[in-house]
């Protein structure tokens, strides 16, 4: 059997092209007699297929990104094994290119083969379970985001007419930080359901103290205008104000679209 000779500069160059280890890319060349090119294409095949066999291996870690232009914007979940991979500057441009491909589309975010291609090259590199979490894309209107400082937390801000980008990222952060995370824009967002849910509980809370059906009712009211103000956006208090609500943000013939919140593994 004839040994191939490896030359150390090609083993260098292909390790630089690819990221991957110096005794991979020996290898890797020895196999396809020192052909570059090939070298490349089979070092990739097998090492995708040792990260597909490693596919079921929990990615707890991550990232949100989130990519936006005129009249679109996209907003994507990231996940890797570690903190120290999510981290990565090469982990963090791969969730930046995913979100910037994901704003191509519209709605829930499907992978496309160049979506794949990015991440199989970064789940090579790091050797690590790589996985897309999710996303989404909002069309029409206006942007404003948010970004926590460990990128583990976003939200993206749809919304209509002009809004000074202060009040924009403040609305966004406020969104960010709020306990409870608001589940809908206002009260039309609210399900019928849950309303009367709410309703029903506070009626029911209302009799058993002692109350009669008509105080009671008046009072399930105000309990349900109460849980409005702490699940809807627009009736939550400004983080930076709390003298203010977030409604009180938005000048006049603005109007809040959508939003998105996005945690790593929420």
């Amino acid at each position: 059997m004839t040994t191939v000779q490896v030359n150390a500069k090609d083993a260098m160059a292909l390790r630089q092209r690819t990221g991957l280890g110096l005794m991979d890319c020996k290898n890797a060349l020895a196999e396809n007699g020192c052909d570059m090119v090939k070298a490349e294409a089979w070092l990739r095949e097998k090492l995708k297929g040792k990260m597909d066999a490693r596919s079921d291996r929990p990615a707890g870690h991550g990232t949100i990104a989130i990519f936006s232009q005129p009249g679109r914007a996209a907003i994507i979940e990231l996940r890797s094994e570690t903190d120290f991979t999510a981290k990565n500057t090469e982990f963090r441009a791969l969730a930046n290119t995913l979100a910037k491909h994901a704003a191509e589309q519209s709605g829930e975010i499907t992978m496309t083969a160049p979506m794949t291609a990015a991440l199989d090259e970064v789940r090579i590199k790091t050797g690590e379970n790589i996985s897309f979490g999710r996303g989404t894309c909002l069309q029409g209107g206006n942007f404003a985001h948010y970004i926590h400082h460990d990128g583990r937390l976003a939200v993206l801000l749809q919304f209509e007419g002009e809004l000074p980008a202060d009040s924009a990222t403040g609305i966004c952060q406020s969104v960010a930080a709020a306990v409870p995370t608001p589940i809908a824009v206002d009260e039309s967002g609210v399900s019928a359901d849950l309303m009367a849910q709410k309703r029903q509980e506070a009626q029911d809370e209302a009799k058993a103290a002692g109350k009669n059906e008509q105080i009671a009712a008046k009072m399930a009211e105000g309990k349900v205008r109460k849980f409005l103000e702490e699940v809807t956006l627009l009736g939550q208090v400004y983080v930076k104000d709390e003298t203010k609500k977030l409604k009180d943000l938005l000048p006049a013939g603005t109007r809040v679209l959508r939003f998105v919140h996005m945690t790593v593994g929420g």
